[in-house]
């Protein structure tokens, strides 16, 4: 019995402590520091509050059915010109907001001369290195996209910085090449070239 007995209680010891192994292991959480933690926002709902984050839009454009090939090939034209012409814009506009502030720190005429002289040295340098190449047609995209960046016409831009009468010469030779700096851009009119530069990435 006394043998009984002890290998009856050596079976429940095996047991309890096979029982206790197969237990989880109770989780260990770092502990966090000032820098660890993360601010968000929250809402309240009944007393629980809900975490959550501002998340950038995004803009989910259907395939776009051709009527014909043609149509497709015409549109693919375009968006190579877009975006050929595109860079040339964006820098057009980083460079007149960085003419407008820095004549807005000097009153000297003096120096607002030479700023503007500065400026202009360099969107001739581009034009003489690549914009010259341009052809017809993505000069003409180029005016508009101008419009679009800047917020004025290059012929807005030519009169303010270099003078009417130069604005006006400008005009003259533009028009005889077929441009047009008084060109604006017109997202409704001009729906294919928005809807291409909104999906090229040039915004992300």
């Amino acid at each position: 019995m006394k043998i009984k007995g002890l290998f009856f209680l050596c079976i429940v010891m095996i047991y309890g402590v096979s029982l206790q192994a197969q237990e989880p292991a109770a989780p260990v959480f770092p502990k966090l520091g000032k820098s660890d933690t993360i601010r968000v926002a929250s809402t309240n709902d009944n007393g629980i509050m809900i975490p959550w984050m501002q998340l950038q839009d995004v803009t989910i454009f259907a395939p776009r059915i051709w009527k014909s090939p043609a149509e497709q090939a015409a549109y693919n034209r375009l968006r190579y010109n877009v975006l050929k012409v595109m860079p040339y814009a964006l820098f057009a506009k980083r460079r007149y907001e960085q003419l407008e502030q820095d004549l807005a720190k000097t009153a000297e005429k003096k120096e607002q001369k030479q700023l503007v002289k500065q400026c202009d040295k360099e969107i001739k340098d581009m034009f003489n290195r690549e914009i010259k190449e341009l052809t017809i047609t993505q000069g003409q995209i180029l005016t508009k996209l101008i419009d679009r960046e800047v917020g004025r016409t290059t012929y807005d831009i030519v009169k303010q910085t270099k003078g009417g009468f130069a604005a006006f010469s400008y005009q003259i030779v533009a028009r005889v090449v077929g441009h047009n700096l008084k060109s604006t851009y017109d997202p409704t009119e001009d729906r294919d070239i928005e809807s291409i530069i909104r999906t090229s990435g040039f915004y992300q």
